[in-house]
């Protein structure tokens, strides 16, 4: 059974107001769209009037016939080349600003996505957070660019044709609104049951996309233990699964649109009998009649077309609730009173710069009713290096997440010089901590802006263009590992400032302290690495994610596994490097291999969740204790 948590969709009125909001952001365009859009359906008006003067004209032996006829045929033909030409106006200047409302939404989106803590997204799960980003951002463009310009241009013809209704005889517009009590009634019965239908249709999708990705990333294991079988259960289970959503969907609709569409063709009986009555006592005109009837025939597209949107406009409307629905989710780092334009206090961040990590009494839990961590407590030093040893699932690593700021303890406190990590605003933590772990990733690009991506800004690419730092289309790299540039008052690390005129002088150091300097000149800055470009060994990518760290130069690091992909002989070196480049940094190792501890000020050992030894390494091993077993182990004597 999963026990991901999907993250929230936003309430139906907060997303009519977004929407809203969005629309009224560009009230020039808006207002030009609806006025395009009104002056076609008055050049469609002109036909039905046109037609009913010349019925009434031929019925009362007026006119010169033959030309009558000619001057109202061309006079119907040049109404219909304006409307014709306005529609076109209107509809690309409706898609225009659709383009423009869609780009914003997607811009916020993608921000709201990146201000996730990543705790949460692992909470949800990939394949919520993944059918959001892909189907439900489908889903949203084509209701913009499709369904929203259409009812648009039916509702505004339907404005419009029922005002000219009026004008034409107020009498004639009452037979119309004999479909009003059928049409309320079916659109109440409707809309109270199709939003949470679309929504289930959309959480249906998100739950085979979880599925499938959970299988294609786990096929190793899958194979290895003949799960198979199971996993095509849980397929099966879930594409039946959005299979009864969709047919309830389309249950729906198959109830609604039959309805409706009988009863917006009573309108035009209506209007024959009533209006023909009318003219028979002389309450109107055999032209009002004729205008009329013509006006209410017209009725019909628009409003057929209003009906055929209503499905793709609920869809639309459930995708923008799970999208808009990102945004309610918390946030890291919510800005405290007082704070500055970076959302942390000065005073804080001056602290925090300057002081140790410490744990008091944390507690935590993934599960509400089984903690991982229980009551730690734990001081570190600016400057000392610790390393967290212990046998597996014994907290290390949730540990670390937490020194990190990644997840927030269930009781006590985490604080980087005093102030409780939460307080620090996303970009201050990752410039305060880093954590590096042996998940990493290649972004698509050359080497270079691989590089560059850990301090956007800190060393000039060699052309316009360079670099992954912001800018259009650009998205920093996410997650624990990516680190700001220090902010204002950070001493950069020993040997790190680019010289003049050597854009790659530090690029270059960075690689040869991690040992990857001599395979990245070689392959090329340039080169292109990725998806579509060199494939790189496990161990190159792991050296690229430690170079990046030595460019970021944060004062905190927490190191999880972080040499795991090299061999011993290539960790040792590597980890003697960068003991050198990070002299007076703090850094917290998580580590299998022991001679990580053996090279730390101090040693704490986990078992079962608590700190259950601290001190340096000699000490811990002249004590006979857990650590000492863990050392004889490790050079393999029992």
């Amino acid at each position: 059974m999963s026990t991901h948590t999907s993250l929230p969709v936003a309430p139906a009125r907060d997303t009519r107001a977004y929407a809203r909001r969005l629309a009224l952001r560009h009230p020039r365009e808006l207002t030009a769209v609806l006025a395009l859009y009104a002056l076609a359906a008055g050049c469609g008006l002109v036909g039905p009037r046109l037609l009913g003067d010349l019925v009434e004209d031929t019925r009362d032996g007026g006119g010169d016939g033959g030309g009558a006829i000619a001057r109202t045929a061309l006079l119907i033909c040049v109404f219909v080349i304006v409307q014709a030409l306005l529609t076109h106006a209107a509809t690309y200047a409706s898609a225009r600003l659709g383009e423009k409302v869609l780009a914003e939404l997607r811009e916020r989106f993608v921000g709201d996505v990146l201000a996730l803590p990543l705790a949460t997204v692992e909470r949800a799960g990939a394949g919520d957070l993944v059918t959001r980003t892909i189907r439900d951002v489908e889903v949203l463009a084509g209701c913009v660019r499709r369904a929203v310009p259409a009812t648009m241009t039916a509702l505004v013809t339907i404005a419009v044709t029922f005002g000219a209704l009026f004008v034409v005889g107020p009498l004639l517009a009452f037979p119309c609104l004999i479909a009003v009590p059928v049409l309320w009634a079916a659109s109440r019965w409707f809309f109270g049951r199709s939003r949470e239908a679309f929504l289930r249709q959309s959480a249906s999708y998100a739950r085979i996309t979880e599925g499938l990705t959970e299988t294609v990333e786990g096929a190793r294991t899958v194979e290895a233990l003949r799960l198979a079988g199971r996993r095509a259960e849980r397929t099966d289970r879930d594409i039946a699964g959005s299979y009864a959503a969709e047919r309830h969907t389309i249950g729906l609709l198959t109830v609604f649109l039959p309805i409706v569409d009988t009863a917006y063709v009573l309108p035009v009986a209506a209007t024959l009998v009533l209006g023909g009555l009318f003219a028979l006592h002389g309450m109107v005109s055999l032209a009002a009649v004729t205008a009329a009837t013509l006006y209410v025939q017209q009725l019909l597209g628009p409003v057929d077309t209003v009906l055929y949107c209503l499905g793709d406009l609920q869809a639309g409307a459930a995708s923008l609730a799970r999208l808009r629905g990102v945004h309610r989710a918390p946030a890291s780092g919510a800005p405290a009173p007082g704070a500055d334009a970076s959302g942390t206090d000065a005073s804080a961040v001056a602290a925090a710069r300057h002081r140790g990590l410490a744990l008091r009494g944390v507690r935590y839990a993934y599960r509400d009713d089984r903690d991982v961590l229980r009551g730690i407590d734990l001081e570190i030093e600016p400057g000392e290096r610790l390393a967290v040893v212990g046998p597996s699932g014994a907290g290390k690593s949730t540990l670390g997440r937490l020194l990190a700021g990644i997840h927030a303890p269930r009781t006590g406190s985490v604080t980087v010089g005093g102030v409780p990590l939460a307080e620090l605003s996303p970009d201050r933590l990752r410039g305060q901590v880093a954590l590096v772990t042996q998940e990493t990733y290649v972004f698509a690009g050359t080497l270079r802006e691989n590089l560059l991506i850990a301090a956007p800004g800190r060393v000039p690419g060699p052309g316009p263009g360079r670099g992954l730092g912001p800018g259009p289309g650009r998205v920093p790299e996410p997650g624990p590992g990516r680190v700001p540039e220090p902010g204002p008052g950070r001493e950069p690390g020993p040997g790190r400032g680019p010289e003049p005129g050597g854009a790659d002088a530090e690029l270059e150091r960075a690689l040869d302290a991690v040992g990857a300097r001599e395979w990245a000149l070689e392959l090329g800055l340039d080169a292109r690495v990725g998806a579509g470009g060199a494939a790189l060994a496990p161990d190159r990518v792991q050296q690229l994610s430690l170079a990046r760290l030595v460019l970021a130069d944060p004062h905190t690091l927490v190191l999880d596994e972080a040499t795991s992909l090299l061999d011993p002989r290539a960790a040792r070196r590597l980890e003697r490097s960068l003991a050198a480049l990070l002299e007076g940094r703090t850094v917290i190792a998580i580590a299998h291999r022991l001679h990580t501890a053996h090279d730390a000020d101090r040693v704490a050992v986990m078992e079962n969740g608590r700190i259950t030894e601290l001190g340096p390494h000699d000490e811990l091993v002249a004590r006979g204790g857990a650590y000492a077993a863990l050392w004889e182990s490790w050079h393999g004597r029992t």
